[in-house]
């Protein structure tokens, strides 16, 4: 078969946002604990993982493309771990900051006969102080001064590395330098991210932050989301809806549009990690110049792959590319 031209390729996207450590203990449940009725897990592997934020740069640089992450992280043994994954998979570390001030943020499972049954965070979530919030921002203006980045990503997950002054500085230097900015928004900074160019909420997102109900007709839906997209400034909302696919509004000569598009899953595995691999996908299109249904269409198409594997795992580059080709708008 003749390979797929990579389209995708090439690009250099900032990714700023709240990065984790997926730690995984496996092994094996034979007897329940004779000091609390709990049972007892015989380990026989450990395993550690890149989670968070450094989902969307797994999903970038596994379409050949350059994911840079501008995060704070902690001055630990587990930011170690982390910045060993990111050099293992060859995507750079000069984006990450550490700071004794915060913990890196770790997600600890212990999974038993092939059963989650524990999970232990560690982790900062509170506000970054003052003074490193400041040394982050100088961080980043050194990183988009010194690199050309084709597309800023926000990957918010409320861990508290980002606040409104560091969006609004990010965004009023990325409008400076003509970068479009996408956004994949958690609820404390849901309302703070004005003047994007992708916004990309789910369903239960959007009804806790406009603090409604959200009508299951698609066109009413649509009309919803354009009044807040008009109201907050955004070039484009892409609201996912799980099983029933994607909603994406903009305007078009003055005039309001929306696009639906369809769940292309067949067979569901594991949803987790999917809305990370709009948002990379979606980043990449727009570098591209991809029409809004393009955009859409390739975001979805991409999700749906990653959906038929258990596990939060990047898009497998060739299965998308060879979709692609057959599906081509």
């Amino acid at each position: 078969m003749k390979p797929v031209a990579n389209p995708f390729s090439g690009k250099k996207i900032l990714i700023i946002g709240d990065v984790m450590l997926d730690s995984y203990i496996w092994g094996k449940v034979d007897r329940i604990s004779p000091e609390a009725p709990v049972p007892i897990v015989a380990v026989e592997k450990r395993e550690n993982r890149l989670g968070g934020a450094a989902n969307v740069a797994l999903n970038i640089h596994a379409l050949g493309s350059v994911a840079v992450l501008g995060a704070v992280i902690g001055a630990d043994d587990k930011a170690e771990i982390f910045a060993n994954l990111l050099l293992e998979k060859n995507i750079p570390i000069n984006g990450l900051l550490n700071s004794a001030e915060r913990k890196t943020t770790t997600k600890f499972r212990i999974i038993g006969n092939n059963v989650q049954m524990l999970r232990v965070d560690e982790e900062t979530d509170s506000p970054l102080p003052n003074r490193l919030m400041h040394d982050f921002a100088d961080h980043l203006e050194k990183l988009l001064t010194r690199e050309h980045f084709d597309a800023i990503v926000f990957e918010d997950y409320d861990k508290g590395v980002i606040d409104t002054s560091l969006i609004d500085f990010v965004i009023a230097k990325a409008t400076q330098m003509n970068i479009p900015v996408l956004v994949d928004p958690k609820k404390r900074n849901f309302m703070d991210y004005k003047g994007v160019t992708v916004f990309k909420p789910n369903l239960k997102e959007l009804r806790e932050a406009l603090n409604a109900d959200l009508p299951e007709k698609i066109e009413a839906l649509a009309a919803i989301c354009d009044d807040f997209r008009k109201k907050q400034n955004i070039r484009y909302l892409l609201l996912t809806l799980g099983e029933r696919g994607m909603l994406l509004c903009y305007s078009e000569n003055d005039k309001p549009c929306h696009f639906h598009i369809p769940s292309q899953v067949r067979n569901v595995a594991d949803v987790s990690g999917a809305g990370d691999t709009v948002i990379a996908v979606t980043a990449l299109a727009i570098t591209m110049g991809a029409t809004p249904q393009q955009m859409a269409v390739w975001s979805n198409m991409a999700a749906g792959i990653v959906c038929e594997y258990v596990g939060v795992v990047p898009v497998d580059k060739d299965r998308f590319l060879e979709k692609l080709n057959e599906n081509s708008l």
